[in-house]
């Protein structure tokens, strides 16, 4: 029997040997792959048709259809010249600590299961506590991504400011810029869609504060709880940052909950020049936190950061009598007693291993690129005619439209869309869309510490060379007409 595995081990190690060289081959050109291959109806029909079978395959047969089918037909989320979205550009480090921490497995939802990931993530989790100004009654835990960490936020401030028969009277207040996350968790903890204010941004799409604070009143005159508001620390469509202080000022007074969804942009409380700009974030009482997102991890990697990490055991702590000899005493920490997570994987050890490789000056570097990488966009776009910054580069985001003269507003919105289709189909880069004021505009997200001047600036001109000849083409073609 010992025998037979050690022949089956054997062509195993061979394919993960040939499968780590050459992916750190391609990996080393990355910039001169497309950003997005979308499979083929052939290779969508072959993978339909494979079926499971009834006896094993060789492994190395296997793997080879799996980097040319499957992982050969994506969004290369960690190309350098990829600005939709949120970028994700995980590093090498993460991704051995992915590997390490896959081999391993450890169960992190116990200290007795595993103590020593239990600690990394205790130390991690208070290092990201102190960037944010929290006090030594701070806690958190990682979680899958922004989402799971905003439900997870979310329904701590409902536990901690609403009884159960409270509920239906509870209000939640977002702003136009909000990400949808935060709705969908506020659903998922019961809010009906009339308990979830959305409130308009002035002209920095900012949350209006002054609108917040009449909502507020308006709540609390017709006998309803308003218990939470939720603050964006870097929106997902101009990076954004609501004023903090404001908010908490009015959170304080009246006895709300402040959550900041910090998803991207609280990665800023990692660089020594701009962390200013999140000044009053260490008033709120919750932060979500994406480390795979500005800080390089693969994915899963978020984090939400508390205050008052009691906050998160009095909603999510159990004892079953099948965990009780598992109990943790002070010291220890048992995560799956502060999130709705039992089983969960140690999410925190890839980005240890990357901070220890690193350190957090070379972060700090890491993140102030990004800032650098989005004002080198606007410049370029500022030289071209035509073109349009509707909301100047701000953390790691800008946002323009080509609008030229003698076409009307939908034209244009159509003009732009298709821009960025043909962007797409040159595979250079990948800009897409989104609506700010009720118009398209084209938006660049840049994070990716291997991009450089020349990217912007040369995916700024693609565009413009593409845009140009789309309006000599619709012009051929109304004239036609």
């Amino acid at each position: 029997m010992e025998q037979k595995q050690q022949l089956q081990q054997e062509p195993l190690l061979n394919a993960m040997i040939k499968f780590v060289q050459s992916y750190m081959d391609v990996q080393s050109d990355i910039k001169s792959n497309k950003i997005m291959q979308t499979a083929s109806n052939e290779t969508i029909a072959k993978l339909r048709l494979c079926g499971i079978p009834r006896k094993g395959r060789a492994v190395e047969a296997v793997m080879d259809e799996m980097v040319e089918d499957v992982y050969a037909n994506q969004v290369i989320m960690q190309h350098p010249r990829w600005f939709g979205f949120v970028p994700s550009p995980a590093s090498l480090l993460s991704w051995l600590g992915d590997i390490m921490t896959s081999a391993y497995d450890p169960h992190a939802g116990s200290w007795m299961q595993s103590s020593a990931a239990a600690c990394i993530e205790q130390e991690v989790i208070a290092w990201m506590c102190r960037q944010a100004g929290y006090p030594d009654t701070s806690g958190g835990l990682f979680v899958s991504g922004g989402s799971m960490a905003n439900l997870t936020a979310l329904t701590a401030a409902r536990n901690a400011k609403l009884s159960e028969f409270q509920y239906p009277l509870g209000t939640a207040y977002v702003s136009e810029q909000t990400h949808s996350s935060v709705s969908k968790g506020l659903r998922i903890i019961g809010l009906r869609t009339d308990q979830i204010r959305k409130i308009p941004t002035d002209s920095d799409f900012r949350i209006n504060i002054t609108l917040l604070k009449h909502a507020v009143s308006e709540d609390l005159a017709a006998g309803k709880i308003p218990f939470a508001v939720i603050a964006n620390a870097g929106s997902t469509n101009t990076g954004s940052i609501d004023p903090f202080n404001e908010i908490a000022a009015l959170c304080e007074k009246h006895h709300i909950w402040m959550h900041v969804d910090g998803a991207y942009g609280a990665s800023v409380l990692a660089s020594s020049k701009y962390r200013h700009r999140l000044q009053g974030i260490e008033r709120a009482d919750s932060i979500s936190w994406d480390a795979h997102k500005w800080l390089l991890q693969t994915y899963s990697c978020s984090a939400i950061l508390v205050k008052d990490k009691k906050t998160l055991t009095d909603s999510f702590h159990t004892c079953p009598e099948y965990l009780k000899d598992a109990a943790a005493n002070d010291e220890q920490v048992n995560y799956w007693d502060y999130g709705p997570e039992l089983t969960r994987p140690a999410r925190s050890l890839k980005l240890w291993l990357t901070l220890q490789v690193l350190g957090t000056d070379t972060i700090s570097d890491i993140v102030e690129h990004g800032f650098q990488l989005a004002q080198w966009a606007e410049d370029e776009i500022r030289k071209h005619p035509r073109w349009e910054v509707i909301c100047p580069a701000q953390q790691a985001i800008v946002n323009f439209r080509y609008a030229p003269p003698g076409l009307s507003e939908i034209e244009i919105d159509a003009l732009n869309q298709q821009i960025s289709k043909e962007m797409l189909q040159d595979g250079y880069a990948g800009v897409l869309t989104t609506e700010l004021n009720g118009r398209k505009v084209l938006r660049i997200c840049a994070l990716h510490p291997e991009a450089n001047e020349t990217d912007m600036r040369t995916t700024v001109q693609l565009l413009d060379k593409i845009a140009r000849k789309l309006t000599i083409e619709f012009e051929r073609e109304r004239n036609a007409s």
